[in-house]
This record gives structure tokens, C-alpha cells and sequence, in this order.
């Protein structure tokens, strides 16, 4: 969420994604790609102004929330598959095979040398590998595929 301050160039009035009017006012927010009066862009839940209550907001199901009705809302994003614990909605994970993972425990199972994005990793049965302690990788070596998109190979490249 950007808060900006009408400069003293004339430009074309724009129009609020909230209540469709156009922006006349000294200062207007830019979010979700869109513009809005500093009084429209409100928290689908509990309707505080969210440009007063911060820098961010968050989108979901269709609704603009604050930080507390998102957390209230969606809770954790999940449990991590490695370690059993629970990652907050707003830390950043790894995804391998639809698992999730807190960034410290994407790691090589035999030599638990954390993962970085780029490097190459197998997942075999669950189970994470770098690219060097892959078991048999002596043959399987020349079948590493990097990651493609969101879909998750049995080989893969961190990305």
C-alpha cells in the first residue's frame, strides 16, 4: 500500500476502486493495483481505515483485510513437514510436493545444509536431499529438473 501525496502537476483525476468517485483530495492510497480515497480503503471485517492503522494490507476470498483480521481470519499457513510446528500466515515457506516448510527446515536430510532458491534438491519419499547426498546419485545424477512453475517434480530446483 502506497500513500501519495498529490504532487503540484495537474493530471488527470482518478477514480476510487471503493466508492467509484473520482480523487480530488491531497493524498490517496494505491493498493492491489488500484486507487482509493484514504477513507474507502477499509478492512472488509472490522472497517478500520487501513492507511491509518498501517503500510500494508492484505487480500483474500475477495476481501481487504488488516494484519489482525487476516491472522484472526486464515490463521497459520500450515504446519511445517519437517519440524511438526505451525507457520504464521506472514512467514515466508518453502513448497515441495504440496508440503510446507519454514525456511530454516528446508534442508538436506543426510547433511542438513539448508536450501537456498536455485539450488537443486530431490525429494524422495518425503524425504529432502541436496543435490550431492541423494541416495544412488551416482546413476540419477543426469535426471535433475529444475522447478517449473508451481508444480513440484521429483527432482527439483529451488526457486
Amino acid at each position: 500500500m502506497v500513500n501519495s501525496q498529490a504532487s503540484g502537476v495537474p493530471s488527470a483525476p482518478r477514480s476510487c476502486a471503493g466508492c467509484g468517485g473520482k480523487i480530488a483530495d491531497r493524498f490517496l492510497l494505491f493498493s492491489m493495483e488500484r486507487y482509493w480515497h484514504t477513507r474507502c480503503l477499509k478492512c472488509s471485517c472490522c472497517q478500520a481505515q487501513l492507511g491509518d492503522i498501517g503500510t500494508s494490507c492484505y487480500s483474500k476470498g475477495g476481501m481487504i483485510l488488516c494484519r489482525s483480521d487476516y491472522i484472526r481470519l486464515f490463521g497459520h499457513s500450515g504446519v511445517c513437514s519437517a519440524c511438526g510446528q505451525s507457520i504464521p500466515a506472514n512467514e515466508m515457506v518453502m513448497r515441495a510436493q504440496g508440503n510446507a516448510y519454514h525456511l530454516k527446515c528446508f534442508s538436506c536430510a543426510t547433511c542438513r545444509t539448508r536450501l537456498m532458491p536455485g539450488d537443486r534438491f530431490h525429494y524422495i519419499n518425503g524425504t529432502i536431499f541436496c543435490e550431492h547426498d541423494r541416495p544412488g546419485a551416482v546413476l540419477l545424477n543426469s535426471h535433475l529438473l529444475p522447478l517449473q512453475s508451481s508444480s513440484v517434480l521429483t527432482d527439483q530446483k529451488v526457486c
